[in-house]
């Protein structure tokens, strides 16, 4: 069925059609008699015409076409509750004009934003997504997605997409563990976009829009739901539910209530142990425990006990010596120099510094600073940088000044720390165990600006670095 008073009309490539799940989503779910969509068989075709013929509008940025699909385009309707599965930009498209919402306003400058991470992420590397993931799990801390909304807006979807088209099975379980923000965020887009697949299925008949092959990303981990306890209960009854319930979740998610029932329990006010169950529970546990301590009584163990994994400590960092060979404004970030330094490897590296605010353009050539080396290659803006420039800040960090090695010291010689002795981690570690950001407070300026991590002094060929202008009991990063 043709729109034949179409508000759009959608003119797109199959090929491109075929490799945009979300375009391909959007324009299955948009009210058939308002969208026409015109399918080409060849070529790279993408554009959206709003309005008449003669009058019409031509978009042909991808992303927006989409935010237009989503919002003003087509009056709103797939931003508005009744008319949509859901609000594809938050709510905010209808509020955001006239100043009738400055936080829907924002809103929507965000949405426009993180789809440009999105872009970003879908050109960069496997590695770029995993360092995303990181960054994530601390914003969306405090938040549900990426902009003020009760449901995943286009711009959640676009850079779920984009990250799972990265990182896929084993290396996106392995990217997300430890960020539990990140992967309840991930399961969310997830599953609602296979929703998605099914509204989009139902208008197939009408839109004539080939249904989306979405790529597959976490698999939601079974979470049983807690078990109910009066008080009463002996401790082998709440041991029992809580040992049923762990099983049940390991063996895959049977449902936590069955597993529940399997063992005799207590739990929720049904059913229950007999006394002489009890009591043989009770008694069973106490000899487990006489046990343990004699044991224990016979077997001393030297100092308290096992010895613990090393602490992890400063010599985990590889920060060298470096010269800065050449430096120059990056092209569109205000605040960043990128740099060339020579850190004692075959070529130079290549890392951004946020330091225009602080040093004018001549005073960043040839000088002689220390590199953080051990950490992953990112894209900053998109210069790809690999290390970070270590300098001193005060507190509000209005003032900055370079960490500086001694007049002597060797380009390239690792700095180490008195007492600390070690090798560097590697970059991947550092990057997912977050060593840098849990060593980094106690790496300090101390009272006369020399470099120290928790009172030890900082140590080269030629003595000890410090902050190049003396800044004292300043943050060194």
């Amino acid at each position: 069925m043709e729109a034949q008073s179409a508000l759009v009309t959608l003119t797109v490539s199959a090929p491109i059609l075929a490799s945009d799940p979300l375009l391909a989503l959007v324009a299955s779910i948009a009210p058939p008699y308002q969208t026409k969509v015109a399918i080409l068989k060849k070529g790279s075709d993408l554009s959206l015409s709003i309005g008449a013929d003669s009058s019409a509008s031509v978009i042909t940025h991808r992303n927006a076409i989409l935010r237009s699909l989503c919002g003003l385009g087509l009056h709103n309707a797939l931003d508005t509750i009744g008319s949509s599965p859901l609000c594809f930009l938050g709510g905010h498209s209808a509020t955001s004009f006239a100043g009738a919402s400055p936080t829907s306003a924002i809103a929507m400058a965000g949405i426009s934003s993180w789809m440009s991470v999105a872009d970003s992420t879908r050109q960069g590397s496997a590695d770029d997504a995993s360092v995303l993931i990181g960054q994530l799990n601390d914003y969306l801390a405090s938040r549900s997605f990426l902009v003020p909304s009760s449901t995943p807006t286009v711009a959640d979807f676009d850079l779920y997409l984009a990250i799972v088209g990265k990182l896929s099975g084993e290396a996106l379980e392995t990217s997300v563990n430890g960020y539990n923000n990140t992967r309840r965020w991930l399961e969310q887009c997830g599953a609602t976009l296979d929703e998605l697949k099914i509204v989009a299925a139902k208008n197939a008949a009408y839109s004539k829009v080939p249904a989306a092959t979405v790529p597959k990303g976490l698999t939601p981990k079974p979470r049983p739901l807690p078990l109910f306890f009066y008080g009463e209960e002996d401790e082998s009854v709440v041991a029992a539910a809580a040992a049923a319930t762990s099983a049940a979740t390991k063996a895959g998610g049977a449902k936590p209530g069955k597993a529940a029932a399997a063992a005799p329990s207590n739990a929720g006010g049904g059913g229950g142990l007999t006394d002489e169950q009890k009591k043989a529970a009770a008694d069973k546990k106490a000899a487990k425990n006489a046990a343990k301590a004699a044991k224990k009584k016979d077997n001393p163990k030297k100092g308290g006990g096992a010895a613990p994994a090393a602490e992890l400590n400063i010599s985990a960092l590889d920060i060298r010596v470096g010269k800065i060979i050449k430096a120059w404004e990056h092209e569109t970030a205000d605040k960043l120099y990128c740099e060339e330094i020579d850190v004692g490897e075959d070529k130079p590296r290549q890392i951004a510094s946020g330091l225009r605010p602080f040093y004018k353009l001549d005073e960043m050539q040839n000088r002689d600073v220390l590199v953080l080396c051990n950490l992953k290659p990112m894209n900053l803006v998109g210069f790809p940088s690999h290390g970070m420039v270590l300098c001193a800040s005060n507190a509000d960090h209005t003032a900055v000044e370079f960490a500086v090695p001694p007049e002597g010291a060797k380009i390239g010689e690792r700095v180490t720390f008195e007492g600390f002795v070690g090798e560097p981690e590697a970059q991947n570690k550092v990057a997912k165990k977050k060593i840098f950001q849990a060593l980094a407070p106690d790496l300090k300026t101390d009272e006369n600006g020399m470099v120290n991590w928790k009172g030890a002094k900082s140590v080269t060929s030629a003595g000890q670095c410090k902050a190049v202008n003396g800044m004292a009991n300043a943050q060194v990063a």
